[in-house]
């Protein structure tokens, strides 16, 4: 599966979820992960999306350094199964937290 079918997929199920998955273009930034996942109440999580045998750049290895020293979340997801477990993940606590506040 090509990385651009993995990113619309992520894109509609986090929407499904009440989340939004914005694209992110950061001129003069190369190698910025390729999404912004959203959710009510949460901070955020950086997505770098890759198929299974697709490797990271060593910019993209170096931005991916920079924002988890800046205390970010900083997800590299590798294909359609990761992807799924992300979602997985990510509904869990979605959950949780509407259990917790009713």
């Amino acid at each position: 599966m090509r990385e651009k079918d993995i990113e619309k997929i992520l894109v509609n199920e986090i929407r499904k979820l009440g989340g939004r998955a914005y694209k992110w273009v950061s001129p003069g930034n190369d190698g910025v992960p390729d999404r912004i996942v959203f959710f009510p109440d949460r901070p955020p999580v950086f997505v770098e999306l890759k198929t299974e045998t697709g490797k990271l750049s060593a910019l993209q290895e170096v931005q991916i350094t920079r924002l988890e020293a800046l205390g970010q979340d900083v997800r590299v997801l590798c294909g359609l199964q990761e992807v799924k477990e992300f979602l997985e993940e990510s509904e869990v606590k979605i959950k949780n937290e509407n259990i917790c506040n009713p």
